[in-house]
């Protein structure tokens, strides 16, 4: 029989290295890793505050929930370059923006959504009448598009939290006759950015109090339709405390 020559020093050495080295990897395959967990998007605290509760309205507005809403359409000053005068409130359809110009080539930028009356207009008006937390009556076509949701309203429906046009309207003229399109509030947040089946030009209720208190009867208004404009851009420094 012969008898196996004893390893040597040398190899011992690096035997037992190669298992220091493999161990952890041998653990490691018997480990499951933990899933990475979601992301979470903080929120801007100007934000939360610009979209908190208003207890002090006629009827006590809760705060908006935004978590869940596109940054773009939050309220906002950017540069503009159109050629508006300021005090002109421009409506953008096609991006789902509201302008307000101001002096020094800015604008208050409103994220809006649009419903099937917002695209049927376009052109130039003025503000012919405001209303605090108003009355709405749907139109005909609206009751024939959606009867279960909007006959039972034929009289009118009284302002409040429920009430489509939320908590102020802005009710646009031309040539001194209504052109039955409106700026209103909503009480669907998450539409705003959207195109939605009924209403006009909606946005959240904390930026239609806004524009509300910035705009007086008679402001002109553009409403664009197709295109959308070329020359906003926005400004990542001054996002918003408006």
């Amino acid at each position: 029989m012969f008898a196996l020559p004893a390893p040597s020093f040398s190899s011992l050495r690096n035997a037992i290295r190669f298992c220091v080295l493999a161990l952890p990897l041998a653990l490691a395959a018997c480990v499951t890793s933990p899933p990475p967990q979601q992301a979470i998007r903080s929120i801007d605290p100007a934000y939360m505050a610009m979209y908190g509760a208003r207890p002090d309205e006629k009827h006590p507005l809760p705060a908006t929930d935004i978590s869940e809403v596109d940054p773009r359409f939050l309220r906002r000053e950017v540069a503009y370059y159109g050629r508006e005068e300021p005090g002109t409130i421009v409506v953008d359809t096609a991006a789902r923006y509201l302008y307000l110009v101001r002096e020094g080539g800015r604008a208050i930028r409103y994220g809006i959504g649009v419903g099937k009356e917002g695209m049927a207009w376009s052109g130039r008006a003025v503000i012919g009448r405001k209303a605090m937390w108003p009355n709405w009556t749907p139109t005909a076509a609206m009751i024939k598009r959606e009867p279960e949701r909007n006959a039972k309203w034929a009289g009118g429906m009284a302002g409040g939290l429920d009430n489509p046009l939320g908590a102020r309207a802005l009710y646009l003229y031309s040539n001194g006759r209504d052109t039955m399109y409106r700026i209103h509030g909503t009480t669907e947040p998450w539409s705003i950015g959207q195109s939605v089946s009924s209403g006009c030009i909606r946005l959240f209720n904390q930026d239609i109090i806004d524009l509300y208190s910035r705009v007086p009867t008679g402001s002109p208004v553009v409403v664009l339709q197709g295109t959308s404009l070329p020359d906003v851009e926005q400004d990542q420094q001054r996002v918003s405390y408006y």
